[in-house]
């Protein structure tokens, strides 16, 4: 099982994203190999606001329908307080909610790898995918 990071959603959508190439490799990569793909309800939320913004509505109604494929865990309010504390016990502003959620959930999946290029993954231990 694979981490899907919104960077990587981003950059596989978006064609003139200095990653399009290399986050459509990784997910042809994770699909060859038959690996299932890991999201959470914070980061399909904020993957489509963003494709939104940038693509319009088609494109982020297009992403949500294809995130049915993929395993999604729903942050209830245990996890969203236990992302809260996590924030508090690391004092910085670098890491965002819906980061820590998932650095969570990846821990609680034994997850290490993640597609995407948010180097917050790296520092807090994870590797990216196909780069081992």
């Amino acid at each position: 099982m694979i981490f899907l990071d919104t960077s990587g959603v981003l950059a596989m959508t978006l064609e003139s994203d200095k990653f399009n190439r290399q986050a459509v490799e990784m997910i042809g990569a994770a699909s060859t190999q038959g690996e299932q793909l890991l999201v959470h309800s914070y980061m399909l939320v904020e993957s489509a606001a963003l494709l939104q913004r940038r693509l319009g509505s088609e494109a982020s109604l297009l992403f949500l329908s294809t995130a049915a494929s993929f395993e999604t865990v729903w942050v209830d309010g245990e996890l969203h307080t236990e992302a809260l504390r996590f924030l508090s016990r690391k004092g910085t502003s670098a890491v965002s909610l819906v980061d820590a959620v998932s650095f969570l959930i990846m821990r609680s999946h034994g997850i290490t790898n993640y597609i995407g290029f948010d180097k917050h993954f790296l520092a807090a231990g994870f590797t990216q995918y196909l780069s081992e």
